[in-house]
């Protein structure tokens, strides 16, 4: 099943990525999860420019035996090639916790943050939930649902909540959505030569706007590049919002 995600994923562009799906505590989860992201090492040599993303850690304790909390999450990064994982919630957990955090940040590696599932399914909320520590750190995160149709929820619901519960500011808000197009699996090259301090690549750098008029560089460049042209509607979206108040 792996080998033939990694193929659909390599000749299909319909297929962006891979993922490996299943209850985390699951016996053959728990059993085989060393040999699982030795399998994606192996595959991802053959087929590198297959986008990775995996389940890793949707545990809390109690589910598992202590020593099944403290590895998932760095062996799916470091091993299984992982650019996003989803959950992520026993970070705390793992081995070296804090330089797990750091080295999340520099690889630039996305957590999927679910909270309504993480409250529902490992019942894990509020001051327990290490979303406010991957900001601390620096790691870039987003907001999901997990399932829409088993948690009974949805994205809007999911930022809000977020926004109730850590006391997030529309700039928070706004990093979150813009964290989601960058490291989303969308073909192309980024609008962001640096997301963090706003700049964008070259093509567009001379815009201030982004209701004026847009270059022709720049035009050329959103065409050939579907995520660029994504996160330049973002802003004019946002530019557009904001205008109303």
């Amino acid at each position: 099943q792996i080998l033939t995600g990694f193929e659909l994923a390599s000749v299909d562009p319909r297929v962006v990525g891979l993922n490996l799906v299943m209850p985390e505590d699951g016996e053959i989860s728990m059993r085989d999860f060393d040999l699982h992201m030795k399998m994606i090492d192996y595959l991802h040599r053959l087929y590198p420019k297959v986008h990775i993303t995996l389940h890793a850690g949707e545990l809390a304790m109690g589910l598992v035996p202590p020593d099944g909390l403290r590895f998932h999450i760095r062996e799916s990064i470091e091993v299984g090639h992982a650019e996003r994982i989803g959950h992520g919630v026993d970070v705390l957990n793992e081995r070296d916790p804090f330089g797990l955090l750091r080295e999340m940040a520099d690889r630039k590696v996305l957590v999927e943050i679910c909270l309504t599932s993480n409250d529902v399914i490992l019942g894990i909320k509020g001051d327990e939930h290490p979303f406010p520590i991957y900001r601390e750190f620096k790691v870039p995160v987003t907001l999901a649902t997990d399932d829409e149709g088993v948690s009974r929820t949805d994205l809007t619901h999911e930022y809000l909540r977020a926004l109730v519960t850590y006391n997030l500011s529309y700039r928070d808000l706004k990093e979150l959505v813009r964290d989601s197009l960058e490291h989303s699996f969308l073909p192309g090259a980024s609008l962001w030569a640096d997301l963090h301090i706003k700049r964008t690549v070259a093509e567009c750098a001379t815009i201030r706007t982004t209701t004026g008029g847009v270059p022709v560089q720049c035009t050329e460049f959103l065409g050939a590049n579907e995520k660029a042209k994504l996160q330049w509607k973002l802003e004019v979206d946002f530019e557009t919002f904001e205008k109303q108040f």
